[in-house]
């Protein structure tokens, strides 16, 4: 006879009815199992370990009130990610979560090919509760900025903090604002870009703007803080500091939106230009402001962090018009 199972091998199998019509499986089961992921369940989902009515569906289909689900929910996956003493930028602590100055060249979570040296590791050494808020792949981490992108970033203590600062992110009740240098001068002085935005149909690893219907809507709105040239060229070159906010959570949202309608981020080789005129090894992008509700009482807590040193020299080399 083959050997029983261990605890850790074996698969629970659960039953759901869906209550009300008209969201994605994925999100509805997400939502459900707060220790498990939306990205673990879409994975479940592919593996055809969620059925609907008995038949195999995917991540996007919607939901019918009555819909009887039934989920094969795999072990916990593991994995390896240890604490690494890497030192972090604290602007803000109190018992349920803290704000970080993330620099630039630092990924916020482990993925295949960087699991060391990220967000994630330097979180784990400086808090070791953390291992398992909010999930074993992104513990304690309620939303993520680029790798190349500096900044604050929230992060939960604790499962009830990470599920009440996340429904503030999905209800768009954050105010984030970012810094942004750009090509060119922009005008008018403040605006707003609606454009839906999605997977490049060319270049997959890349993000556009696409038609409605295939992309999901997304808005951004701007400030120009100031019109710049660079004295060093005989054009002297064109430049624009801006106040960025977004009011969608698309991925790279901002500098797709930008480079759309044709003033690209300074420093950004995906999606400006190749040939930069600034000593930068990265785009010109700091999430420098977040006003959020606090877990414990519900009050308003406003978190800034100044220009990093790398962005603040590259200005210093324009002159202001």
């Amino acid at each position: 006879m083959p050997p029983e199972p261990s605890a850790m091998d074996k698969r629970k199998t659960i039953s759901l009815t869906a209550d009300a019509a008209g969201e994605r499986i994925d999100k509805y089961l997400a939502s459900r199992l707060p220790n498990r992921s939306r990205a673990e369940v879409q994975r479940w989902i592919r593996a055809s370990l969620v059925l609907v009515n008995g038949e195999p569906v995917k991540a996007s289909y919607r939901l019918e009130a009555g819909d009887g689900i039934q989920i094969e929910i795999p072990p916990q996956e593991s994995y390896s990610v240890g604490a690494e003493p890497i030192p972090l930028d604290v602007r803000y602590e109190d018992d349920d979560l803290l704000v970080v100055n993330k620099p630039a060249g630092m990924v916020t979570h482990p993925a295949p090919g960087h699991m060391s040296g990220t967000l994630v590791n330097a979180l784990l050494h400086y808090l070791p509760n953390l291992e398992g808020v909010g999930g074993v792949e992104r513990p304690g981490i309620v939303h993520r900025l680029d790798k190349d992108t500096s900044g604050l970033l929230v992060v939960a203590k604790n499962d009830v903090a990470h599920r009440f600062l996340q429904e503030q992110f999905k209800g768009r009740t954050v105010e984030k604002r970012y810094t942004a240098l750009v090509f060119g001068f922009l005008t008018p002085r403040r605006g707003r870009i609606e454009a839906p935005i999605g997977r490049d149909p060319h270049q997959r690893q890349r993000m556009a703007v696409i038609s409605a219907g295939k992309g999901r809507e997304a808005a951004t709105e701007y400030v120009v803080m100031g019109y710049y040239r660079d004295e060093r060229t005989t054009r002297r070159s064109p430049f624009t500091l801006i106040e960025v906010s977004p009011k969608t959570g698309r991925t790279h949202q901002i500098r797709v939106h930008l480079a759309y309608i044709g003033h690209p981020i300074v420093g950004d080789r995906v999606y400006g230009h190749r040939k930069q005129p600034l000593p930068l090894n990265r785009h010109f992008l700091h999430a420098g402001y977040l006003r959020f509700r606090r877990p414990s009482d519900g009050e308003w807590v406003e978190v800034q962090a100044g220009l990093p040193d790398d962005l603040a020299h590259a200005l210093g080399i324009l002159s202001e018009e």
